[in-house]
Parts: structure tokens; C-alpha cells; sequence
């Protein structure tokens, strides 16, 4: 199967559960994913947007990224971790978690905060959790090994409706939206306290 086949229609779509647990089905491998949603944020306008098995795809992205061009290591990062990652870390690690927290701000009634020393933003630890279990019921995932996943990211963004890919995607009619969206939590956050602990 041609990755772009297993990614737009793949035999089926996995769940947190699945991926959260010790038997994670995910190589350690390089590789693209794509993020389906049964239930996408509202205001996440749909037209054009791949749909398969009830869901809607939004996001895809990439592990590792392109090696940098400065002659530093590539990253060893693989869509297993990375993956893993987005459904149970928090937005300062994960753009698409950053981009759904935003989204679902008012519906979950949570908000970029700034934590630890200050110099990190996320949801606050509660409203992370909020987000992870929001994860849990309306995400799902599939994915592709890639010798370069780069290059097929590319392909798909210029290919595909894919409302919640920011890099990339100008031509995006909602990319400038989403955008501001994000700068303005990142302007309320600077403006809060700190959250410790």
C-alpha cells in the first residue's frame, strides 16, 4: 500500500487507549501521521476535509523533522514517541495540542497558562488533563513509515484540506484565523500569573 493509501484509507483508525497502552501497535520508526476526529472543535471549518469511517482528518504530522541544515545531530524522535506524546503530554511539547486547547477553550473552559519558571506554556495541569481525556473520545490515528517523511508531509499539506497544519499550509483559508487564535491565548497567558505546582 502507497503510504498516502494508509494514511487517507487505512483498514481502520486507532484510538488513545490502544496507542497509551504497553502493546502501543506504533513502530519506533520514522514516519507521517494523520489525526482523525469524530468530533472536531467547533468553529474548525470542514469543507474539502477527508472523512473516513465517520471521522474527519484535521492534522498530519512528522517524525523525526528534516535534519537540521547546521550540521547538528537529526533527531532520533520516532512517530511511536511522538505519537504518544500528543495524547498524553501537554501543548508546550505538542502544536496540535497548543492548537486544540485553543479551539476548545471556551467549550472546555481552560486556557494557556504560563508555568514552572514562567519561560513554558500549556493549559495548566487540570486543563491538560481536560484535554487528554477530550483526546481520548474524539481523536484518532493512523500512521505511515518514511524514509523522509518531510517530503510526503509536504505533499499532503499541498494536497489535502487540512484546517489545523499551520507550517506549510498559508494557503490555508483558515490558517490566519487559527493563527491569531493561538496568539491571543499566548497574550492572556503572559498577562496571568504564573501556574506553579
Amino acid at each position: 500500500m502507497a503510504p498516502e493509501e494508509a494514511l487517507l484509507n487505512p483498514v481502520r483508525l486507532y484510538k488513545a487507549e490502544e496507542i497509551r497502552s504497553r502493546d502501543c501497535p506504533i513502530p519506533a520508526a520514522a514516519g507521517v501521521y494523520a489525526w482523525y476526529f469524530t468530533s472536531p472543535p467547533p468553529n474548525v471549518p470542514l469543507e474539502g476535509c477527508h472523512e473516513r469511517d465517520g471521522a474527519v482528518l484535521l492534522y498530519v504530522g512528522i517524525s523525526p523533522k528534516a535534519p537540521p541544515m547546521n550540521g547538528r545531530a537529526p533527531s532520533r524522535q520516532t512517530i511511536r514517541s511522538r505519537v504518544r506524546y500528543h495524547y498524553r503530554g501537554n501543548a508546550e511539547g505538542s502544536t496540535l495540542r497548543l492548537t486544540l486547547g485553543c479551539l476548545l477553550a471556551d467549550e472546555l473552559g481552560i486556557g494557556l497558562r504560563r508555568v514552572g519558571s514562567g519561560k513554558r506554556m500549556h493549559f495548566g495541569y487540570e486543563g491538560e488533563a481536560q484535554l487528554t481525556d477530550w483526546m481520548g473520545l474524539h481523536a484518532q490515528v493512523v500512521w505511515t513509515v518514511a524514509d523522509s517523511p518531510w517530503r510526503l508531509e509536504e505533499e499532503l499539506i499541498q494536497s489535502l484540506v487540512l484546517p489545523l497544519n499551520l507550517d506549510q499550509n498559508l494557503h490555508s483559508p483558515f490558517h490566519q484565523k487559527l493563527s491569531t487564535l493561538r496568539a491571543e491565548q499566548r497574550a492572556l497567558a503572559r498577562s496571568l500569573p504564573i501556574e506553579r505546582g
